[in-house]
């Protein structure tokens, strides 16, 4: 059988043109949303009443006594209870539940995550520990022949093994580890955290603290069972459904930078996707060699006529390989994620400050967020001129609006700031004065740029450092850290 025919290629897309000036919204200029969303504050306030709930499930079981080993058995009983809760919030919070994602954002669910990881597996080892020691004392024997007679039992043996596959996501998870650690296997050594939960689960059925007694045993099976059917939707049958609903497949793929390109990809009824500038997807590329990697990129720029567009920056082997994709390839995108949106807009002013190609969202926010002339200013921070991505794009956009558009061009300690273009506010190389200290996200300098920063929304995304240094700098000049709204990307 003769091979099918190559899909044909289609026609080169043009950079998106920017829409006409967004006019101003009476009153605070944000824009309305119909998802629905659960701000951190309620869902944090959600975690806490869980943490007095179990307590409080502890305190009606709990037996007054100063025997050594009583105590022992009650201190394992508490941080048993705490951890296998815990496990379900770090759960939940990696279930991407649409209302969680868009209230709270990825980028602080993330660090909800990895602080909680911490806190349930030191739980996990001081429940382990006491448990031991309650054991041995109670039967008065030493530890090493209290570890053989406890692993003889079933639900002890899971629980040892469900906490050892927790550590083992928790040791690749540790900064210093990550660094060293491929995406992929990091991805891969972390899907044991189900397994290990589901171990941790059985050892609690078999635990006199759920299984004792009859309401607390459906509740709590009632819960884990909630966040399985969670997981299980938000992680596997929305994508899928996606995929077949809206068939998005590349069709272009563009330099913008170097190691920089454009994909863009087209498919079918995208606007149900309800996809907020400000937002990112996870894909996956159905080719060979990254078909099995699905990466979280923002759209930059907005979605229109069945179109949705995202650009990457090499920075690993599924990325640059990105470059290679082929048109007509199938596209699976599960989203949108995040809350760096519109609706977290509190100020008439707003400033967009990006870093590299975190200029992604900031592009797409440019182009649509409510604004007259002089209420929109965007600081894109790079290295030199060669690495300025959507420059033409952005430029466009600054012009049609009438908005402010700076280069922050060079290294931080021979720094050019900007100068205002008199085409509508954008600088370009060679039009620059420079930066207050040689670095310019220095309070003097984003003062001299803004000088009313005090009064705007910011909006930031860039590299760990660039996003630490430029919050320190704005809450020096003023600015509020419940106005940062930040999305800070890194591995």
């Amino acid at each position: 059988m003769p091979p099918a025919p190559p899909a044909p290629a289609a026609p080169p897309v043009p950079p998106a043109p920017p829409v006409a000036a967004v006019p101003p919204v009476p009153g605070v200029p944000s824009a309305p949303s119909a998802l629905p969303r659960l701000p951190p504050r309620t869902v944090r306030g959600g975690i806490v009443a869980g943490v007095g709930a179990v307590c409080l499930l502890w305190g009606v079981q709990a037996v007054p006594s100063l025997r050594l080993d009583a105590l022992f058995a009650s201190g394992a009983h508490l941080t048993g209870l705490l951890a296998g809760y815990g496990v379900l919030v770090m759960l939940f919070l990696m279930a991407r539940v649409p209302a969680v994602e868009h209230g709270v954002g990825a980028d602080l669910l993330a660090r909800w995550h990895a602080l909680g990881g911490r806190y349930v597996l030191s739980l996990c080892v001081a429940h382990g520990l006491l448990a031991l020691f309650g054991y041995a004392a109670h039967a008065g024997t030493d530890l090493r022949t209290a570890v053989v007679e406890l692993l003889g039992y079933g639900g002890v043996l899971a629980a040892v093994l469900g906490t050892l596959l927790l550590a083992a996501v928790g040791v690749t998870s540790a900064r210093a580890a990550r660094r060293r650690v491929r995406h992929e296997t990091w991805r891969a050594v972390h899907l044991l955290a189900y397994a290990g939960a589901g171990l941790g689960f059985v050892h609690q059925l078999a635990g006199p603290d759920v299984a004792a007694h009859p309401f607390v045993l459906w509740t709590w099976s009632m819960m884990h069972a909630t966040v399985a059917v969670l997981l299980l939707w938000y992680r596997a049958v929305v994508p899928v459904r996606q995929a077949l609903q809206h068939s998005l497949r590349v069709l272009e793929v563009r330099d913008e930078a170097p190691g920089v390109v454009s994909v863009v990809m087209q498919g079918i009824g995208l606007d149900a996707l309800r996809a907020e500038p400000g937002q990112f997807f996870r894909w996956r590329f159905l080719q060979r060699r990254i078909w099995h990697t699905a990466l979280p990129f923002s759209l930059s720029a907005p979605v229109r006529d069945d179109t949705m567009r995202i650009t990457v920056k090499a920075a690993g082997d599924h990325t640059r390989r990105l470059r290679r994709v082929r048109v007509g390839t199938r596209v699976l995108a599960t989203g949108p994620f995040g809350a760096m949106t519109a609706h977290r807009r509190t100020r008439r002013k707003v400033l967009l400050l990006a870093g590299g190609v975190g200029i992604t969202p900031m592009r797409a926010l440019f182009e649509t967020l409510p604004g007259g002339p002089g209420e929109l200013t965007l600081l894109y921070r790079a290295r030199d001129a060669a690495q300025l991505v959507l420059k033409e794009e952005l430029e466009a956009i600054a012009r049609s609006r009438r908005a402010a558009l700076h280069y922050l061009l060079g290294a931080s300690d021979a720094a050019h700031g900007p100068g205002p273009l008199p085409d509508g506010g954008a600088s370009a190389p060679g039009h620059g004065t420079r930066s207050g200290g040689g670095d310019p996200l220095a309070p003097q300098a984003l003062r001299a740029l803004v000088p009313d920063i005090a009064e705007h929304d910011v909006y930031l995304c860039g590299p760990p450092g660039m996003a630490r240094a430029a919050t320190a700098s704005l809450i020096r000049v003023g600015v509020p850290e419940s106005r940062i709204h930040a999305e800070v990307f890194s591995f």
